[in-house]
């Protein structure tokens, strides 16, 4: 991987020659080479940090919206040291990026991971808004079982939620040799989306739901060889990612049996397709339902021609597009989308965001892998 000065030579060569400076960055990589020698570690300008996130974007292999890079809004709050302060900043970004139903791309950027102490600013939350996940005597789950783990956590820390399947988790953070501490959020600003069907009256009585800001809060923004250990992120959802996952996953929601039986399929054999029916009808109305109430969304169909829009804009610019397959594809008529027949290189650049280990489990090494993507995640 390289030194870290190294590391920082090489993205402020590329980030100078980007933004069209004309100037040399040989001054600015002497002063930060000296920074290095001197402290081990090395500051950010805020114009660093800026493109540099949105450069970790760009180069995020299991994004398919990345068409949108370079209209990423950096908020800088290095110089945040308590957790009050923390809270509020967090608010901030679900205010801003909300905008009223027309989603903006925001990342809230903490301070780095100390290289000396290695001590670290966390947020334990997978994403900042996102529904509880209780365990039943009987075995069964109510709310998000993709949740478990994290609200038993937040138990323990005092939290207890209504044992609904839509209680919004609190935000956990924890700030370098402290106690994590909990808030809950503001209902006032988290903005959830009742889902309803343009053909199906039914739907709307089952009272299923989903909150329109999906805010990665769980990943490392790495730029330059500075490890931002909290940075949380959003662009906004693409349909599928609700509509054929979280909310019909098996061991997520599984809503397409009750789907199923509410539009009288034949669920005795595979063949007679009625997952695939139940499917459709699932993701038309998640679609439906988030225009209805004015949230930016996006199907997978105009996805996928973001995205080979995103490889051609890259290629002008003399920059080849790498990517993750299995991700780029979506999860629903993956061989109609455009995406489904083209390959890209799976070769990991930098800046780029990476997966880290759950904040709560001590282990001293390993990645807790999930299979979301920056940008546009489950």
């Amino acid at each position: 991987m390289g030194s870290l000065e190294q590391k920082a030579v090489e993205f402020l060569k590329t980030t100078w020659a980007e933004l069209g400076k004309t100037a040399s960055p040989d001054d600015r990589i002497a002063a930060v080479l000296e920074e290095i020698h001197e402290t081990g570690t090395y500051t950010h300008t805020f114009e660093e940090l800026e493109h540099g996130a949105k450069m970790a974007w760009r180069n995020s292999n299991r994004c398919i919206g990345r068409l949108f890079w370079r209209s990423l809004k950096v908020q800088d709050s290095r110089h945040v040291q308590d957790e009050k302060s923390m809270f509020e900043a967090l608010q901030s970004h679900i205010t801003y990026a909300t905008n009223d139903g027309k989603i903006r791309p925001t990342i809230t950027v903490f301070s780095p991971k100390n290289n000396h102490t290695n001590s670290e600013t966390r947020i334990w939350n997978h994403q900042l808004i996102r529904y509880a996940g209780y365990r039943n005597s009987d075995g069964s789950v109510t709310g998000d079982p993709a949740s478990l783990a994290f609200t038993e956590e937040c138990h323990q820390l005092g939290w207890q939620g209504n044992g609904g399947p839509f209680d919004l988790l609190p935000v956990v953070v924890q700030l370098p040799g402290r106690e994590p501490a909990w808030q809950e959020l503001p209902k006032d600003i988290v903005a959830e989306v009742p889902l309803s069907h343009p053909q199906f009256d039914w739907f709307g009585e089952m009272g299923w739901k989903w909150y329109a800001l999906p805010v990665i809060s769980d990943m490392k923004l790495e730029i330059g060889g500075i490890e931002y250990t909290a940075a949380p992120f959003n662009g906004w959802y693409m349909g599928t990612e609700i509509g054929a996952r979280n909310l019909a996953d098996t061991d997520r929601y599984n809503l397409l049996p009750v789907i199923a039986e509410k539009m009288q399929l034949d669920t005795s054999a595979a063949h007679s397709l009625w997952k695939d029916r139940a499917l459709v009808e699932l993701n038309t109305a998640v679609l439906f339902s988030f225009e209805k109430h004015g949230f930016k969304i996006v199907d997978h169909h105009s996805a996928s021609e973001q995205f080979m829009a995103f490889e051609m804009s890259e290629n002008r610019n003399g920059r080849d597009v790498t990517g993750d397959w299995n991700w780029l594809v979506p999860p629903m008529s993956g061989a109609a989308t455009e995406v489904f027949h083209r390959e890209w290189k799976d070769e990991k650049l930098s800046p780029n965001f990476e997966y880290q280990a759950a904040a709560w489990e001590q282990k001293a090494a390993g990645i807790k892998k999930l299979s979301k993507c920056p940008f546009s995640k489950s």
